[in-house]
């Protein structure tokens, strides 16, 4: 029999605005948690991407907050995230509850000014969502103290390990209370994850929804082999079908090549890179959402912490660098129970690599050979040939920036009915129209205040988030100052672009990297 979120413990306030939500039945990951977490126990819980992570862990942190106030500077939960794409899924997902237990939530993400940041601080806030980097100028600035930090939550842990924030963790969580509550959520749990956990978590109780760390059953796997000189045509094709499709390839200068192709061609397509800023990135997202762009293409910066409803088709144009990537690229579609398609298009010298990748994987593909036109490709896709008339996709008008109230922030946000308990928020505000500073690896997003606080975006909440980004070997605290590096050789940056993705790269097969690698890609 299936249990109830009234059953796991949750107090009325929640088990209302989750009504409100629509959210009525707890997805396996948050039924296998909430119990534990809610008592106080340090957990470590491993579930696909679209499985129900963020309300796992977040209504429970906002239920042991329940009746208490920070004072200024001082919060009194913590939640680090790799990206700021994923910190403002995890805002869009708990902001109506937090609402309801009338507690106030913060984004700190690198590439807005950090004084705004700062000025939130200070009005007081009880939960504080950041990426590392920007946390710990903030910290190194005294501008937040997490002395008195009693629930402390690492989401997507592998991947901050892998981009190379481990530093900036390790160097946060050591000022953190020991005897609080710490929580670690992750698509993976591998070794560096583990020796993390052995640090800071205290007896931890796991929970695996997916011990093999696999793909969802939901989902179809497709490889087709092409040849060199038939590949851009046979993208061309897939985007162009009747439906919405994300796109990946390996750098940002192969994005915005086959985006200005695809327009050329009469297919409605947009870029998403960390070359954009975040208004742009944001704004992208929502044309996306809406269908007024039909395809994106994408660097692995959409990789993890971006929700798109209803998405059925994902094309790996460039095949992902190892099983870990192929997983987080394909979970942007088949959340939460839909179904969905993973297609990767592999060229000859790929093949043999591809063979190892899938198997790392746990994924067992129908393979093909295409070509453009072919019937086959039609079947598995929905390929056409596209209308060869170009198209101009609007730039849409920046967001305005909220009205300052004390701190600078906006209202309260709100956010629409989720129709489960599991994905991400699919929130498309990003609360100003600032750019972002060249340089960071995390970027930026709004300082969104919930139940007293700014302008975190409208979207479907739901519990899962996905993530962000690929490993990165320079990521940097996202301030206004030149960017820390954090290891590796610092003059290695003139081979990168601001976000730290290489600007050019030959085509070479798929490759399994160790985590942390100093040839890791970065976000985007």
């Amino acid at each position: 029999m299936n249990r109830s979120f009234a059953d796991l413990g949750l107090p009325p306030s929640l088990l209302a605005s989750l009504t409100v939500e629509g959210i009525t039945v707890p997805f396996p990951i948050q039924a296998a948690t909430l119990p534990d977490t809610l008592a106080g126990h340090d957990v470590m819980g491993r579930g696909q991407t679209g499985s129900g992570k963020t309300l796992a862990f977040g209504l429970a942190l906002l239920a042991r907050l329940a009746g208490q106030r920070a004072e200024a500077g001082r919060p009194l939960a913590l939640v680090l995230v790799p990206t700021r794409e994923l910190a403002q899924q995890v805002v869009d997902a708990l902001t109506p509850h937090a609402n309801a237990m009338n507690l106030r939530m913060t984004t700190i993400v690198g590439g807005l000014p950090i004084s705004r940041q700062a000025r939130a601080l200070s009005a007081g806030t009880e939960v504080v969502i950041a990426t590392p980097g920007r946390l710990r100028d903030l910290v190194d600035r005294r501008d937040c103290r997490l002395d008195r930090v009693s629930v402390t939550v690492l989401d997507e842990a592998d991947q901050m390990v892998d981009m190379g924030f481990l530093p900036q963790v390790t160097h946060l969580l050591d000022q953190v209370p020991r005897k609080g509550q710490r929580m670690l959520f992750s698509a993976t749990l591998d070794a560096d994850v583990g020796r993390l956990a052995r640090r800071y978590l205290h007896n931890p109780l796991v929970h695996e929804t997916d011990p093999h760390a696999g793909a969802v059953t939901t989902m179809e796997h497709h490889v087709l082999y092409v040849d060199d000189v038939d590949k851009k045509t046979v993208a061309t094709e897939i985007a162009a079908r009747d439906g919405r499709v994300l796109m990946f390839m390996d750098t940002r200068r192969s994005v915005d090549r086959l985006t200005k192709h695809l327009l050329k061609s009469g297919v409605r397509a947009a870029a998403l890179h960390g070359g954009r800023s975040q208004p742009q990135r944001t704004r992208t997202l929502a044309q996306f959402k809406t269908g007024e762009v039909t395809v994106l293409v994408a660097s692995d910066v959409a990789a993890r912490g971006i929700h798109i409803d209803d998405l059925d088709l994902v094309v790996n144009v460039d095949p992902p660098g190892g099983a870990k990537d192929y997983l987080h690229r394909g979970g942007r579609t088949a959340r939460a129970g839909a179904s969905g398609s993973v297609v990767t298009l592999v060229l000859p010298e790929q093949r043999r690599e591809m063979r190892s990748l899938t198997r790392a994987a746990g994924v067992d593909p129908n393979t093909a050979k295409v070509s453009p036109g072919a019937a086959e490709l039609t079947r598995i896709t929905g390929a056409r040939t596209p209308s060869g008339i170009p198209v101009v996709i609007p730039v849409p008008a920046p967001t305005p920036p909220a009205a300052p109230k004390g701190d600078g922030s906006g209202g309260r946000s709100r956010s629409s009915r989720s129709r489960s308990g599991s994905g991400a928020g699919s929130g498309s505000g990003s609360g100003s129209g600032s750019r972002s500073r060249r340089g960071s690896a995390e970027g930026g997003s709004a300082t969104a205040r919930t139940a007293g606080g700014g302008a975190a975006g409208k979207g479907r909440t739901a519990g899962g988030g996905g993530g962000g980004a690929k490993k990165a070997s320079r990521p940097t605290g996202g301030g206004a100052k030149p960017p820390r590096v954090s290891g590796g050789n610092p003059s290695a940056r003139t081979e990168q672009d601001s976000a730290g993705e290489p600007r050019s790269r030959r085509r070479r097969a798929p490759r399994n990297r160790r985590p942390g690698s100093s040839d890791a890609r970065q976000a985007g």
